[in-house]
């Protein structure tokens, strides 16, 4: 069974969709999936489709839809002519408590994203950038929207789709600080300024869209990104850019005005974990800015630009 909700749900026993297109029997579909091999309780099932009230007929109705399921599964099922007979409740198991989707030998996006995020981090770890950046490009390339978007979630899959997103937020900030390293500081500009405006409270990409900036000659911009930033968390959250954050924006004040982009830079310590805004938003703060960092990258003499920053 293939299994992609990296966008919009598609799962495939056989080669055959057995999505359904009715929306509750969808959203019963991506709940096990995203749970493909492991048990998915009634009452979890339950409280996805009806909240934390659901209705005296909730037990048969949810059975209707495993029903449905089964019957899509069974269709795809009969084309496979090669294989070992199986039937629909082969795939889809009724276990004590609950169901389970069983995934064989298939794909998962979700598991690919992981497997080469992984690697990416490793990478880093490892002092390659090259590497990491390539295997985070790749990760992220298996994302085609947000996590179920043609799926109607409730408290369970809402709370997944939320999950994938920080995983996909912490593997872009990894491939931005991968790039950075290797001095793509220009090539970085277009696809960061859209970023900031997408994320206006995350301040590890601002971090990273200062330096980009003033790696690339544009001092006043970066100065400028940074009051764009405090404005915005003071008026949204309450709250002062980061402690490190604010020893960026001093580096580049008091740096020279025309930097030289530096090129390879050595790895710095790894990133500092995220400071949560009151309003549930993580917003990873940059680590140390000194010779310092933004995430993990050194900001300092050898990276900031030539003129030496105290």
């Amino acid at each position: 069974m293939d299994i992609d909700v990296l966008g919009t749900l598609a799962v495939r026993e056989e080669g055959v969709s057995i999505t359904p297109t009715a929306p509750k029997p969808r959203q019963v579909l991506a709940l096990l999936a995203l749970h493909a091999d492991q048990v998915v309780p009634v009452g979890v099932l339950a409280e996805e489709l009806w909240g934390a009230k659901p209705p005296r007929s909730a037990r048969p109705t949810l059975q209707t839809y495993i029903l449905q399921l089964r019957e899509l599964i069974t269709a795809a099922l009969a084309g496979d002519g090669g294989g070992p007979a199986r039937s629909a409740k082969d795939v889809l198991l009724t276990v004590p408590g609950g169901y389970l989707l069983k995934s064989g030998e298939g794909v998962s996006d979700v598991r690919e994203f992981d497997r080469l995020a992984g690697a990416g981090y490793r990478a880093m770890d490892a002092g390659d950038p090259p590497r990491a950046a390539r295997l985070l490009r790749e990760a992220l390339a298996l994302w085609t929207g947000p996590a179920l978007s043609d799926v109607h979630t409730g408290p369970h899959l809402a709370t997944q789709a939320r999950r994938l997103e920080e995983s996909r937020l912490c593997a872009l900030d990894q491939r931005i600080e991968a790039d950075l390293r290797l001095g793509r500081h220009r090539e970085l500009l277009a696809e960061m300024t859209v970023l900031v405006s997408r994320y206006p409270t995350h301040e590890s990409l601002y971090g990273q869209y200062m330096l980009a900036l003033y790696r690339s000659g544009r001092r006043g911009e970066a100065l400028d990104a940074y009051q764009r930033l405090r404005a915005t968390l003071v008026r949204t959250l309450g709250l002062e850019p980061s402690a490190a954050l604010s020893k960026l924006q001093r580096s580049i004040l008091r740096s020279g005005p025309d930097p030289v982009p530096a090129r390879h830079t050595p790895a710095g310590p790894g990133p500092v974990p995220a400071r949560h805004t009151p309003a549930g938003h993580a917003t990873t703060a940059p680590a140390t800015v000194g010779p310092a960092t933004v995430g993990p990258a050194t900001v300092g003499p050898a990276t900031l630009g030539p003129a030496a920053v105290g």
